[in-house]
């Protein structure tokens, strides 16, 4: 069922750096990437390769519009101010890396895989995240419009202070993933999978489809009167004056 919490339930004490979070209001909270980059090496070359092998390589402003680099491992990178238009990226892995403002539209990233990632002040649009793994990942500032994550597992993931833009989570299955100041807009969350998901401090909560599947989930008294409506709907009952 839908756990609602109140704002005067005892609250736990701060996460240790680095292990599970502890439980806030009864919620779990989720682990957040710890990411300490070396000294890098400035990329020098064009494009990408497919399956190529990156490892402690600083991307600056690169123009990555239309690159070709399927399967790419890109291991301890920071990737700042980059533009990603069209950006061929299938199967890539990310570990240990930063995306700082980077930004295009039609990023394909389709069965990637994100692990201790922070993804900052980025700006995209139809991002192709469907069957992707996202696990230790923070997602702080910017806008993603159109953000496909279909079929996607999200384990210790936190959306902060963003906004998204008719995001697809439909047959997702997401375990300890906190939406954190942020706006959430026409959301899908068809046959979604939650658990220990922390929805209370959403900015804004407007969900297009798959209302009734956020058992697994926490929201907060008002976000439930918010809400109220497209609950009543669901189990036939009209509420009329």
């Amino acid at each position: 069922m839908v756990c609602v919490t109140m704002g005067d339930m005892a609250r736990t004490g701060n996460r240790g750096s680095g292990s599970a979070g502890a439980a806030k209001g009864g919620v779990a909270g989720a682990r957040r990437p710890e990411v300490r980059l070396p000294s890098l090496m400035a990329y020098d070359g064009e494009g990408l390769e497919p399956d190529g092998d990156y490892d402690g390589v600083r991307f600056e402003e690169t123009d990555l519009a239309d690159a070709s680099g399927p399967g790419a491992r890109f291991m301890d990178c920071e990737l700042r101010g980059c533009a990603l238009d069209r950006a061929e990226l299938g199967r890539a892995r990310f570990i240990d890396s930063v995306l700082t403002g980077v930004r295009g539209v039609g990023t394909d990233l389709a069965g990637a895989s994100l692990r201790d990632v922070e993804v900052l002040d980025a700006r995209l649009g139809g991002v192709q995240l469907h069957g992707a793994v996202l696990e230790r990942v923070l997602v702080r500032g910017g806008k993603i419009d159109y953000l496909n994550l279909r079929k996607a597992r999200l384990k210790d993931v936190v959306f902060e202070g963003c906004v998204l833009s008719e995001p697809d989570f439909g047959e997702a299955q997401l375990v300890r993933v906190e939406f954190r100041d942020c706006v959430l807009r026409r959301a899908d969350f068809s046959s979604v999978r939650m658990e220990s998901v922390d929805l209370r401090t959403v900015a804004e909560l407007d969900i297009a489809r798959g209302v009734e599947r956020l058992a697994g989930a926490v929201i907060s008294p008002s976000q439930l009167m918010e809400l109220a409506p497209a609950f009543a709907a669901q189990i036939g009952v009209r509420v009329e004056a």
